[in-house]
């Protein structure tokens, strides 16, 4: 008889957990478990903003696969689609060509993607900061606005590449924006004279920041915000956004080259082509975690609609943090077994513990088991819970020692140089061909002395 498979798709909190999970209660060579997942790491997402803004370094949020997982096979792909008649998964991998997984059970936690809008511009001109290689980018992309700023006799075009604005009232916006404005005053040591000039916006179409906080906390954070001179703006949006300005619904336009959308997440596709029941993206399932018309596949995590058993009022869904996330992935792998053994399986209950928001420098908001905390205190139990739920020892070690690191000796502004050059081929033909012959710079001089004259 052949073994039972066991197939997760994803490896973010709820991915991860699960397949300890099945390693902790499956005995060696009872079952295969497989992982499908692009990246052999597991993104600690709520400390990418430390990322865009230099404090740690990308290595120290990205947990290897290879440290924590041992008996499970890893297929390095997207899921691109699921046949439920024929249990199988189609998986593009990342060499580009296409393998099929048969699965016994299915654990779906593919996460999710940026939500975007049909705003004009907004795709072409938008930053993200949602993954690791966006993190990277958006922190060159930004000492380089600074870098150019500097070099630019042009009033106008400084002004534009000092202005930076953020989309998107909740943790990683604040957080994104709270990190991003101290990397720019530190970048601003070297260039004085920018100070007049920066200025940092952060906008939400909602009447209150992180309403999960509370009004209080909420009020807090946004008066820190106001403090180190982010300007915040709710109840507005973007109406339009081009190379060098951002129009708001409000008609404000604003002279800009760097806009942030940070404005919530959707569903992973992948969920549409599966033919079953989905609530605004996320597939339905009961409190088991299964889903009611398959019941050998389960969802967790962001794409799932989860019941929220801890909340009186009916049809409250489990909100997409990472808390849930984190304990849904080992309630769904225990369920797997008990599916395959003919057991009965358990439902999903988890009480929030709280939130916990880390505004970088010396400042952040914390709410644990409803008590209201900030300041200094705030900033310690962040922190220490982040060490916590870090899942490898080696990403605490890495963790801690950049805050150290950076407590004792300061920040680095130094650009990585992604801008730059093309790194997916041998050489860059853009960076070799740009390169002028004699007579062309000889040219292009007289043309540019005649000018100044």
């Amino acid at each position: 008889m052949a073994r039972p498979r066991i197939v997760v798709i994803g490896a973010g909190f709820a991915g991860l957990s699960a397949l300890r999970r099945l390693e902790q209660r499956i005995p060696r060579g009872a079952a295969e478990i497989v992982l499908i997942a692009p990246n052999d790491y597991m993104l600690y997402q709520p400390l990418l903003p430390q990322v865009a803004s230099g404090l740690l370094t990308p290595q120290s949020i990205a947990v290897s696969l290879h440290r924590v997982l041992y008996r499970t096979r890893i297929v390095p792909g997207a899921a691109i689609g699921v046949d439920v008649d024929t249990r199988t998964v189609v998986v593009r991998r990342i060499s580009g060509d296409l393998v099929y997984e048969r699965y016994d059970r299915l654990i779906l936690a593919p996460g999710s993607n940026t939500r975007v809008f049909d705003i004009p511009g907004l795709i072409e001109h938008g930053r993200g900061n949602k993954n690791l290689a966006e993190a990277v980018y958006l922190r060159d992309h930004v000492l380089a606005q600074l870098e150019l700023a500097n070099a630019s006799g042009d009033l106008q075009e400084r002004v534009e590449r000092c202005t930076f604005v953020v989309v998107g009232g909740g943790y990683t916006g604040v957080e994104t924006a709270a990190s991003l404005k101290l990397l720019c005053e530190e970048a601003c040591k070297r260039y004085p004279h920018l100070r007049a000039y920066l200025s940092w916006h952060l906008i939400d179409i909602a009447p209150r920041l992180m309403p999960e906080l509370g009004h209080n906390l909420g009020q807090s954070a946004m008066e820190l915000l106001r403090e180190r001179g982010v300007k915040v703006t709710l109840e507005v949006s973007v109406k339009e956004v081009s190379e060098n300005k951002v129009t708001f619904t409000d008609e404000t336009v604003l002279p800009c080259r760097t806009l942030i959308w940070t404005a919530g997440t959707s569903p992973s596709p992948l969920n549409a082509g599966l033919g079953l029941e989905t609530d605004r993206g996320k597939l339905v399932v009961g409190p088991d975690l299964a889903t009611p018309q398959r019941p050998e596949i389960f969802a967790v995590g962001d794409g799932a609609a989860i019941p929220d058993l801890s909340k009186e009022e009916s049809g409250a869904l489990c909100p997409p943090t990472a808390q849930h996330a984190s304990r849904q992935g080992p309630v769904a792998a225990d369920n797997a077994i008990a599916s395959l053994l003919g057991r009965p399986k358990r439902s999903y209950y988890h009480r929030d513990l709280g939130l916990l928001v880390d505004l970088s420098g010396r400042d952040a908001v914390a709410r644990p088991l409803g008590y209201e905390v900030t300041g200094a205190a705030a900033l310690a139990l962040t922190r220490a819970y982040h060490l916590y739920a870090l899942p490898s020892g080696p990403a605490r070690v890495r963790v801690a020692t950049n805050w150290m690191i950076r407590a004792l000796l300061g920040g680095e502004v130094a650009r990585l140089g992604f801008l730059n050059l093309r790194i997916d081929t041998l050489l860059d033909s853009e960076e070799s061909q740009q390169y002028l012959t004699p007579e062309d710079a000889h040219e292009r001089a007289l043309v540019a002395v005649g000018r100044e004259h």
